[in-house]
């Protein structure tokens, strides 16, 4: 009967964690569906042109994203152990791996973007705007590690509505700029898809002084810039940060990589590819930062030596995260065209992506499990065998099947989503086996 349970006390505390997570990563991913929206509306060369360059601009940023979840897992464990005035020193380390990291990063993809953009469209109208669009928010990493340094801080301490606060207001520029930059508005030039990638590097680069001035008044007397990071906890970052980072980054080569199948196929099924894969991200939100609650709560309670209630809540977060998705699916699956009509202009379009956005439906409530407890892991510090799992997963499994099942079979952009709903099943059975093993009991961190 536990397993059906689900207290009302606990439902109450992981959305009062997990909302402003949410909220944060909903307003992204809405902003990504709104420059999707406008760049929509210059055709289908652009709106594959920045689909193309905003997976590539992913990969980049993927390798940096382990910083957050480093953070945020040892800030929660130090609250969890007492240390008050020590919670935000894996900040100072995290600040510090940020910058020696994220600017070769940014030179180094700065200096292969041609080629790389080129390994994944040969369509030179794409090119045209998948290049411009990719150098511009790759401009913007440096600004994004030090921003996941601080969203680590304050989702470790439980108050991810003061870092939500910020971010909503940062979007809200974000949208004004590109707009303005992308249809040449309020005497800036018209830049077309590239404005939306210079727009969102000038509103990250805002962000991250605002955030940097709200944790310097919350975290002065806990440690914040007052030492060199110790090499202890320059190595325990380390340690978490790049078993995620590597699992990220995977994950987004993965896609850059689908984008390279779909190709195979054809111009238009890029396009419906890019709306897809976005509502699919958006979808999964709830999932995400849920599962980024169970991190905090999980890496506090094993602080506190509580095992039992740490798996506890990881149960706890896959039902009620399921009974979400389960909700937000059902308009994908009643009103499919109405969803696509706002991003796809074009009848033939929303024909061929219609049945794969009521797939996608169904494939996101069939991953929950495994969303949530790849979060719940990594607060539990089992980074490195998260990252095995999910590149395995998607390397020796879901791209060749989805390489064979679409292009070389001919199923096209159906049977490459019909793939997708066997990989995800997979993966959540495999990561509750993981979960009910409990091997994650007893790591350090």
């Amino acid at each position: 009967m536990r397993l059906l349970r689900l207290p009302l006390q606990r439902i109450k505390a992981i959305l009062v964690l997990g909302l402003p997570i949410i909220g944060g990563m909903l307003s992204q991913s809405l902003l990504n569906l709104i420059d999707t929206a406008m760049v929509g509306s210059l055709g289908e060369n652009s709106l594959a042109g920045v689909g193309v360059g905003g997976y590539a601009n992913f990969m980049a940023i993927a390798l940096i994203m382990g910083l957050s979840s480093g953070v945020q897992s040892m800030v929660a464990r130090r609250q969890g152990q007492q240390r008050f005035s020590e919670i935000a020193v894996p900040v100072n380390g995290g600040l510090f791996l940020a910058v020696i990291f994220a600017i070769p990063l940014t030179f180094i993809f700065l200096f292969f973007s041609n080629p790389l953009i080129a390994l994944i469209t040969d369509t030179t109208e794409v090119l045209d705007t998948a290049i411009p669009y990719f150098e511009y928010r790759l401009m913007a990493i440096p600004a994004v590690a030090i921003s996941l340094c601080f969203r680590g801080y304050w989702n470790g301490t439980n108050r991810g509505w003061a870092y939500l606060r910020v971010l909503i207001l940062m979007h809200i520029l974000n949208v004004a700029i590109s707009y303005c930059l992308i249809f040449g508005k309020a005497g800036l030039p018209e830049m077309g898809a590239a404005g939306a990638g210079l727009g969102t590097t000038i509103a990250l680069y805002l962000g991250a002084v605002t955030y940097a001035i709200m944790t310097y008044r919350a975290a002065n007397n806990q440690g914040l810039l007052r030492n060199i990071p110790e090499v202890s906890t320059l190595l325990g970052l380390l340690k978490l940060s790049i078993p995620s980072s590597l699992q990220q980054f995977m994950f987004a080569t993965s896609l850059t990589v689908l984008f390279w199948i779909i190709a195979q196929i054809g111009v238009q099924e890029l396009a419906v590819a890019q709306v897809l894969i976005h509502l699919s991200l958006l979808l999964i939100l709830p999932a995400v930062g849920l599962g980024m609650a169970a991190t905090t709560f999980v890496s506090h309670a094993l602080g506190c030596k509580k095992i039992d209630h740490a798996e506890e809540i990881g149960w706890d977060v896959v039902k009620l995260t399921t009974l979400i998705l389960l909700t937000l699916s059902l308009p994908m699956w009643i009103f499919p065209d109405q969803i696509l009509g706002l991003f796809l202009h074009r009848q033939e379009l929303i024909e061929l992506a219609r049945l794969p956005l009521m797939i996608t439906g169904v494939a996101i409530c069939i991953d929950t499990a495994a969303i949530v407890f790849t979060q719940a892991l990594l607060g539990a510090g089992a980074n490195k065998k998260v990252m095995k799992v999910t590149t395995c997963g998607q390397w020796l499994l879901y791209l060749p099947l989805a390489w064979f099942v679409g292009p070389y079979l001919g199923a096209g952009i159906l049977g490459i989503w019909l793939v997708q709903v066997l990989h995800r099943g997979l993966s959540s059975v495999v990561f509750a086996y993981l979960w009910w093993k409990k091997d994650w009991t007893h790591i350090k961190v």
